[in-house]
C-alpha cells in the first residue's frame, strides 16, 4: 500500500474509433444511433464527436487506411437502452437487418449492429435483478 490518494475510475470518458468516411459514420451515428454531435477542436486531422451521455463522448477519427473489420465478442462500445424492442425496431426500419441479438447471463438483453466501418455496437439493457 502506498501513501497515494486513492484513485477511482469515475465513468467512461470516450471511446476513439478509426472511420474510412467521416460525413458517412456522421450520417449513422447523428441518424441512426440519434446521438448528438459536440464541437471538436480544431484537430489536424478529420473526425466528429457526439455525446454519450453525461461526460460520456465518442470520437470518431478519419483514417481511410485503418482496418475495421472487428468481431462482436471483441472491439465495441455498448450504450445502455431502455427499450431494446423498440430499438430493434427502429434498426430494421433504418434498414439495418443483420444484428445478433443475445441474454447474457444476468438477464441484460444486447443488440450488436455494425457501423459503416465494421465497428460493433452493443444497445444493452439493465440486468434482470
Amino acid at each position: 500500500m502506498s501513501d497515494a490518494p486513492e484513485m477511482k475510475v469515475l465513468s467512461l470518458n470516450h471511446v476513439a474509433i478509426h472511420v474510412s468516411d467521416v460525413a458517412r459514420s456522421v450520417e449513422f451515428y447523428s441518424h441512426v444511433l440519434r446521438l448528438t454531435p459536440l464541437a471538436r477542436p480544431a484537430f489536424s486531422f478529420p473526425g466528429a464527436w457526439f455525446a454519450l451521455g453525461p461526460g460520456q463522448e465518442l470520437h470518431l477519427i478519419g483514417d481511410e487506411q485503418y482496418p475495421s473489420q472487428q468481431p462482436h465478442r471483441g472491439n465495441h462500445f455498448a450504450l445502455l437502452v431502455e427499450d431494446a424492442p423498440g430499438w430493434l425496431a427502429h434498426l430494421h426500419g433504418c434498414g439495418l437487418t443483420k444484428t445478433w441479438i443475445k441474454t447474457r447471463p444476468d438477464g441484460a438483453l444486447q443488440i450488436f449492429l455494425a457501423d459503416p466501418d465494421g465497428h460493433f455496437v452493443e444497445l444493452c439493457t439493465m440486468p434482470i435483478v
